[in-house]
């Protein structure tokens, strides 16, 4: 089942100079020990376990010209989908960027148990800045829990299964996974990389070439929340500083401002058969010097963290 045709696009206000002053002075004030509630009335949750089983999980991921990896995200759930629990599988985009809407059209037609598709078409200028769609989501959402994350994730057999399962019972507003499997960084010439860009298809990927990495925190694409958190507060639906329009992709500083928001940097579990595809070459960035000089530093951050670990 695909839900697409019912979105109505919300309008997304231009930015302006005051939204970037306080976008930079929201990249500092959390480390200052400013609360949320000193300056965001954010509607009140309860904060109590709940006795209901967990029946639906929401995914909720963003493309703008990485449709090679989005197609191993989405054809992971074929390959592996879930037996216990439903999942809701969203991905904002812009019809704008052609692969990407011909690989959801190709998708629509794939009938998965227990999963159903939900596109969101966005502007170019919302979609850029990833806080938009996830906020719209997020406020949308029906599902008991909600995960943020991006579309190089794939999962593995059992991910969505053992992840219901360990959620059921939780009250904690933010989790993220105690370990997660990913690829050192990729060139643009990895096949992992090309093949995917050759056709249409439900492609696998090759686990092996995974390693184990133990994030410290709930990073962007590690954020799992509480449905009813997700209704109440959006992506930092109250930062109004962030829900604006951009013309080029931007970093997403937005993650840290969502967790101190919650209050929380996430509290780890157990989450099995999750996986993410490192790469060098940024898709969503404009290329130039700037682009190039991106690359190099996360070649020799990898090259640095691998020479740190024991």
């Amino acid at each position: 089942m695909t839900e697409a045709a019912s979105f109505e696009a919300p309008h997304v206000p231009a930015d302006s100079l005051a939204a970037a002053i306080g976008r930079h002075a929201l990249r500092v004030l959390p480390s200052l020990g400013v609360k949320p509630g000193w300056l965001y009335e954010l509607p009140p949750v309860e904060d109590q376990p709940s006795e209901r089983p967990v029946t639906e999980i929401e995914v909720v991921s963003h493309c703008w010209n990485y449709a090679h990896l989005l197609q191993y995200q989405l054809s992971s759930l074929v390959l592996a989908p879930p037996q216990t629990v439903d999942v809701r599988m969203t991905v904002c985009f812009c019809p704008a960027d052609q692969r990407t809407a011909e690989l959801l059209a190709f998708f629509s037609a794939q009938t998965v148990p227990r999963v159903s598709w939900n596109w969101i078409p966005l502007a170019r200028e919302a979609l850029l800045r990833r806080v938009v769609g996830r906020n719209v989501a997020a406020k949308r959402s029906r599902a008991d829990w909600v995960w943020f994350t991006d579309c190089d994730v794939v999962f593995a057999d059992c991910c969505f299964d053992t992840m219901a399962s360990r959620l059921a019972g939780r009250a904690d507003r933010l989790i993220y996974p105690q370990e997660e499997r990913t690829t050192r960084m990729l060139a643009a010439d990895d096949p992992v990389l090309t093949v995917s860009r050759e056709n249409l298809a439900v492609r696998g990927v090759d686990f092996e070439r995974f390693m184990v990495q133990r994030p410290r925190q709930a990073t962007g694409p590690l954020q799992i929340t509480r449905g009813d958190v997700a209704r109440r507060w959006g992506y930092c639906d109250r930062v109004s500083c962030y829900q604006r329009t951009t013309d080029r992709w931007r970093k997403t500083y937005e993650d840290r401002v969502f967790r101190w928001l919650l209050g929380t940097p996430g509290v780890p579990l157990d989450l099995p058969g999750i996986y993410r595809i490192k790469h060098v070459e940024k898709g969503r960035y404009q290329k130039g010097w700037w682009s190039r000089l991106r690359s190099q530093i996360r070649r020799h951050k990898e090259a640095a963290d691998e020479e740190a670990s024991p």
